[in-house]
């Protein structure tokens, strides 16, 4: 029924902006939607991993927005997810302490979604039995203490994974996986957020309309530190006179009295840092970070659509993080938590 004359007009809620396909030179080349699932086996559908998963909380003075999403290749092609996602609250009231972590398995790898998955449950399992003694020193902004704590945890269950490699007819360096992770304590007096992990990614934050590149940086493993007696060029000749074998570059056989040495293993990344509010911290495995660094077209619309301080509703996190560029097909994971 059509309004009385003279009578007010209804109001009306904005309008919700429909959802951005991509941005940037074009379009990309695969469907914006899933095309083919991946393969089943009857007797291990518990392995069977979704495309999307999408979760959210509200603790403290944070909102926290996760999702983890299958890329647009795995999805054309029918391979799972690579990447993983967990959420955990350990511990009750101001007392407790939210746990995101994200994975994501060796690429062209086979398992590498169980890979990812399991590390997941690894550091929670770790973060989950320490995370009274975490809770305190974050609090007490014992950094020294968090970061070597921390650095032994991840070692620890990341070394586990390795160990259980052959279980599964792998190296040790294929059944591995990127992680990445965020405690957020729970206290609402306690705005220290605390990054840590290994491997490729991406943490940013959103302050004041404008992105900041916060990821920790390391030296990669074995290129810095003291000198080494015996590092170096080889002597042409002995002291005597003698003349020394030419070095081929083949590397010498492992001793069979001496276990063979390990693949370098990724640094360990670490920041604590106290946020401030309006901030919103971004955490991602590389399907996202790549893209925030290589296209400032995401850059500005992702700025602009979580600006303000009012966090997005599930859904409207999960379109914002699906946001396609081309050239960037990979899974995307990610986790955003805005500062009341």
């Amino acid at each position: 029924m059509p309004p009385a004359p003279g009578a007010p007009s209804p109001v009306r809620p904005p309008a919700v902006p429909s959802a951005l396909d991509y941005v940037g030179s074009g379009p990309p080349t695969y469907d914006p939607e899933p095309t083919t699932l991946p393969a089943a086996d009857p007797d291990a559908l518990g392995e069977l991993v979704a495309d999307t998963v999408l979760d959210g909380a509200r603790y403290g003075a944070c909102t926290v927005r996760a999702v983890s999403l299958r890329g647009d290749s795995a999805r054309y092609r029918g391979e799972p997810r690579r990447d993983a996602l967990l959420t955990a609250r350990f511990g009750a009231g101001e007392q407790a302490l939210v746990l995101v972590a994200m994975a994501t398995g060796v690429r062209a790898t086979p398992g590498a979604h169980r890979a990812a998955a399991e590390a997941c449950r690894l550091i929670g399992r770790a973060v989950g039995r320490s995370h009274q003694r975490l809770a305190e020193d974050i609090r007490a902004a014992r950094r020294g203490d968090l970061k070597s704590g921390l650095n032994r945890l991840t070692d620890r269950s990341l070394g586990r994974l390795r160990a259980d490699a052959a279980a599964h007819d792998l190296d040790p360096e294929e059944h591995t996986a990127s992680l990445r992770c965020l405690l957020l304590p729970a206290d609402p007096g306690c705005r220290t957020r605390v990054f840590f992990g290994t491997g490729d990614g991406g943490l940013f934050r959103l302050r004041d309309g404008e992105w900041q590149d916060i990821e920790p940086r390391v030296s990669p493993a074995g290129t810095t530190g003291a000198p080494v007696v015996g590092f170096g060029s080889p002597l042409a000749e002995t002291p005597e006179g003698d003349r020394l074998t030419m070095d081929l570059g083949i590397p010498t056989p492992p001793s069979p009295y001496e276990p063979a040495p390990e693949p370098p293993r990724e640094p360990f990344r670490f920041r604590a840092s106290v946020a401030r509010p309006g901030d919103v911290l971004v955490m991602a495995t590389s399907g996202l970070a790549d893209p925030l660094r290589g296209e400032p077209a995401l850059c500005a619309y992702l700025a602009r659509r979580w600006s303000g301080g009012t966090p997005p509703g599930l859904a409207a996190f999960l379109a914002d993080a699906q946001v396609r560029v081309k050239g960037y097909a990979d899974d995307r994971t990610a986790a955003a938590v805005w500062e009341a």
